[in-house]
């Protein structure tokens, strides 16, 4: 996948902005392969109005996410706490805009989007902080607005891991608690799928992903 990555939790200099100035392109050639998730950007698109405005949580690189929306002719804002990441995405991708900053202390304004990815950017955020900024995004789109997410679907919270080599914090849900999770933050699930995808990188392992849309209720 891309930059859409573990790291919307924690603030810049935190361990999570450490671990993808680290990464950097790294990341993007590792997970750029990712068939589920070019699956679910093409079902996205296929939703979105022509110039739609798309929030994308944890943009990272900027590929595939913000580079396939803007491509298309739709006005994105790419949000990572990653400067080394945001940096690249802004020359990788100069169709889309990209901001260094925690999405958690971002104003999100009622309504301002008419859809917003969080691909695998929830997963260094707490359990109820995971809960409480899905709410706000969902609240962040019109009504009848689109929502991607995808996470690792597994039942741990606060469990230290190894990702790519670095040291990485990691709280998550089983695929259904989760998807539950998405129908209580005020959207209609609508799709999910579920792959397993292995890391283009020497300390790439197997992990299952999950892939949910919705729609603003």
């Amino acid at each position: 996948m891309d930059h859409s990555r573990r790291d919307a939790g924690e603030g810049h200099g935190s361990p999570a902005a450490a671990v993808f100035d680290a990464l950097g392109a790294e990341y993007e050639r590792a997970f750029a392969a990712s068939p589920a998730h070019r699956e679910s950007l093409e079902r996205l698109l296929a939703d979105l109005a022509p110039g739609s405005r798309v929030l994308d949580v944890g943009s990272g690189t900027g590929r595939p996410t913000a580079q396939t929306l803007a491509e298309a002719g739709h006005r994105v804002l790419g949000v990572d706490v990653s400067g080394v990441m945001t940096a690249l995405a802004a020359r990788q991708v100069p169709g889309a805009e990209f901001r260094c900053a925690d999405i958690r202390d971002l104003p999100l304004a009622e309504g301002a989007f008419d859809a917003v990815c969080v691909y695998f950017s929830l997963l260094q955020l707490e359990r109820g902080e995971q809960a409480g900024l899905l709410e706000r995004l969902v609240r962040s789109l019109r009504p009848g607005g689109r929502l991607a997410v995808a996470t690792v679907p597994v039942d741990v919270a606060g469990a230290d891991a190894v990702f790519m080599g670095q040291p990485v914090r990691v709280s998550s849900f089983g695929a259904e608690e989760f998807t539950a999770l998405i129908a209580r933050s005020g959207a209609a699930v609508e799709w999910t799928h579920s792959a397993l995808f292995t890391p283009d990188h020497p300390a790439g392992e197997p992990e299952p992903h999950l892939f949910v849309h919705g729609r603003r209720i």
